[in-house]
């Protein structure tokens, strides 16, 4: 009897031992993870929680864990983004209302302190101020324009749009500019109809940014070009150049507000910015997409796709 209760005493005394050693393993375990985490909150860094554990369910409190460390990982990298792209925003915003103004106000100061100005030369500084005072009522309409969009406040109506009407329309407009610079224009538009789900005024916008910016960017080149072609269930347009294109460094940012590839920001060659953020919403809107690809002097080319309607 006294053997048999030695025996069981000495389990016993194994299986405390052995809860013991566990429990303090575990007490350790969880100060790193304490330790670790609260180190990690503190300096900011881009650690992970590297233990190991034959405890099952402690091993998925840690893979939840560094889950969650990605997480917040990735929001600090956007968040760095966005505060960056609000300072260069406000900044071009600045110029881009600042440069028109600041010609307004000086020719305003001029005619009112020389009394003795040509009818001619006022006339001429009046067409000017005019001029600069519609560049400022056109770059703040594009701000709420795209204020609205990205808020949800404008809605675009989807009905059956006839893609190649609207691409002749929009190519046909540009036409006399394209011939007055000299440069050829290379239209590939089908004779059969090609049908999407969209909305015809936010395709000619859509179409009037990128044919602008290709002549605007691409006239170089001596060529621009817009396709229209399709497969079983997208309808594709594609508008062209062979200009100075798009460095691969730029290309995941020109659909951003405000971006401009100039850091001179000379507004004789470019615009406010706001230009393909637009089209990309619009396009959004009607749940197509656009992508870029260019290769200098090249080939640059936006796409937009739209799903095809077979009826």
């Amino acid at each position: 009897m006294s053997m048999a209760l030695s025996v069981v005493i000495v389990l016993l005394l194994v299986v405390i031992g052995w809860q013991y050693q566990h429990s303090r393993k575990a007490s350790r375990d969880l100060k790193y993870i304490h330790d670790k985490l609260s180190s990690i909150m503190a300096e900011g860094s881009h650690e992970r929680l590297l233990l190991f554990s034959s405890n099952v369910e402690l091993q998925s409190v840690l893979i939840d864990l560094n889950r969650l460390l990605d997480i917040n990982h990735k929001g600090s990298i956007e968040r760095v983004k966005l505060e960056k792209s609000m300072r260069n925003m406000l900044s071009n915003i600045s110029h881009d209302l600042k440069t028109p103004l600041t010609v307004v106000l000086g020719y305003i100061e001029t005619i009112q302190q020389d009394e003795h100005m040509p009818a001619e030369e006022r006339e001429r500084m009046m067409n000017t101020i005019h001029q600069k005072a519609n560049e400022v009522i056109h770059l703040m309409n594009k701000f709420f324009d795209l204020a609205k969009l990205e808020s949800g406040d404008r809605e675009i109506n989807l009905s059956r749009v006839e893609a190649g009407e609207v691409c002749r329309r929009n190519i046909l407009s540009f036409y006399d500019i394209l011939s007055a610079k000299g440069s050829e224009v290379e239209i590939e538009i089908p004779d059969d109809s090609l049908y999407f789900m969209g909305n015809e005024e936010a395709l000619d916008r859509i179409l009037t940014n990128l044919l602008s910016n290709a002549i605007a960017y691409g006239d170089a080149g001596g060529v621009l070009g817009l396709k229209l072609y399709s497969d079983k269930n997208k309808v594709y347009i594609d508008v062209w150049d062979r200009g100075k294109g798009i460095s691969e460094v730029h290309q995941d940012k020109v659909f951003e507000r405000l971006y401009t590839l100039e850091d001179s920001r000379n507004r004789s060659y470019q615009g406010s910015g706001l230009g393909l953020t637009i089209t990309k919403r619009l396009t959004e809107q009607m749940n197509g997409t656009i992508t870029l690809v260019s290769q200098p002097f090249v080939r640059t080319v936006f796409t937009l796709s739209f799903r095809r309607l077979s009826f």
